[in-house]
């Protein structure tokens, strides 16, 4: 099925060409012959044909169209919590900047919030989600006639090594760490009993839930790909009729050049 995907344009061109040649034969009938309507209904089936396939991804294209918005809610979650994060280690972790009793507490948020920080490196590979899944849109690589040509580079990593990156991805990876825990929950709780200091349980408290919030979202993320994976067998289908369609196209095309004579 990767095959037809991948070679999809080739394919049209192909089919259309086979109608074509089979369309040649049948000018010099008339246009009310019987070999006109037998291409008149190859027509109207495949035609028909074609456009359940198109509906049928039109439905896949809603859910593609889900799984970019989800993307770019994670995208803006991420971008929060990494401005939160770096906002807090600036305050309150660099150098002594809280000296006294409760340093030991923010030394203990602090550490929470480097380890939140890492665990969302694998960030990074969220836009293979959405890469992945428009490569394999039918009629998509047409797009060089209308000046919107991908670009070929050779660093450019091919359609299976994306698939296998995205697959790869595993958002349980953000979990290595739980944004509250007994020596947190220990901490925030004695910033919040220091009245000048309430306002630091507080700041870790809101990134503590954009970081939760963004766990949230990578898991409806992983869920919507393994979805539109399991019906990606949609746009085969589309492509095959797509192909009967540009098979059947020359007889109607024909059958109007001889009506008009």
């Amino acid at each position: 099925m990767g095959f037809i995907i991948e070679n999809q344009v080739l394919l049209l061109l192909g089919c259309f060409a086979i109608g074509v040649a089979a369309t040649v034969p049948l000018f010099g009938k008339s246009p009310n012959s019987r070999a006109w309507k037998l291409g008149d209904l190859i027509w109207v089936v495949l035609g028909g044909i074609g456009a359940l396939s198109a509906v049928l991804a039109e439905v896949y294209t809603a859910d593609s169209s889900k799984l970019d918005r989800q993307i770019d809610l994670a995208y803006a979650t991420t971008r929060a919590f990494d401005r939160d994060a770096a906002r807090f280690r600036l305050i309150h972790c660099e150098g002594d900047r809280h000296p006294g009793p409760m340093q030991p507490h923010i030394r203990v948020l602090c550490n929470k919030v480097e380890f939140l920080s890492a665990s969302t490196a694998e960030n990074s590979e969220l836009p293979l989600f959405l890469e992945v899944t428009q490569d394999t849109v039918p009629l998509k690589t047409l797009s060089f006639l209308f000046g919107n040509a991908p670009a070929n580079g050779s660093d450019e990593m091919s359609r299976a090594d994306k698939m296998a990156e995205a697959e790869s991805f595993d958002p349980a990876g953000f979990l290595a760490f739980a944004a509250h825990d007994d020596q947190t929950r220990s901490a925030m709780a004695a910033l919040s009993g220091d009245g000048e200091l309430t306002a630091v349980a507080a700041e870790y408290q809101v990134i503590a839930s954009t970081y939760e919030e963004l766990i949230e979202q990578v898991g409806r993320l992983k869920t919507e790909w393994e979805y539109l994976q399991g019906n990606s067998q949609i746009l085969t289908l589309q492509v095959i009729a797509l192909c009967l369609v540009a098979f059947a196209a020359p007889f109607r095309l024909g059958r109007s050049i001889v009506a008009l004579k």
